[in-house]
């Protein structure tokens, strides 16, 4: 082989080199900071990830709002009209939070099943759903619907 031929062959496994290794860093980082959604009947058949942080959405069940008058600790449930996961949060919950309301959060899963919120957001208008919480809330009626004709 000769020194030029060489040379660019040298060249050229570098720059293939570098450009995986930018391509693995890049989807490292993406991979780190990606944030799925996972809707209540979701998270009850354990398809929520084990320590890593995701968005829960769905309604916040009425009657279910449990404050702890010493701390700012809130516990309440949330539910896709299909299935109900327990919401833990410790904060101050947005303006808007209410029983009723279609909200998403974002935590880990705890060891008892529990999502675990370290952020809470709520709808900002009457009107408005997000577009994740509809999606789920719509996709367990479907399926609540299905489950009844088959019986």
């Amino acid at each position: 082989m000769r020194p030029k031929q060489r040379n660019r062959l040298v060249l050229a496994i570098v720059i293939v080199m570098f450009v995986a290794i930018s391509a693995a860093l890049a989807l490292t980082a993406l991979e780190e900071n990606i944030n799925l959604f996972y809707s209540p009947t979701m998270i009850a058949n354990g398809e929520a990830p084990q320590g890593r942080l995701f968005r829960a959405g769905g309604m916040v069940s009425e009657g279910s709002v449990q404050r702890d008058p010493e701390s700012l600790e809130v516990s309440f449930r949330l539910n896709d009209e299909a299935n109900e996961i327990l919401v833990k949060y410790t904060g101050i919950l947005p303006d808007l939070f209410r029983e009723g309301q279609g909200i998403v959060v974002q935590g880990k899963l705890g060891p008892d099943g529990s999502v675990m919120a370290t952020e809470v957001l709520a709808k900002h208008d009457e009107n408005y759903m997000p577009p994740e919480v509809e999606h789920a809330l719509k996709t367990a009626k479907e399926a609540a619907a299905a489950n009844a004709e088959k019986e």
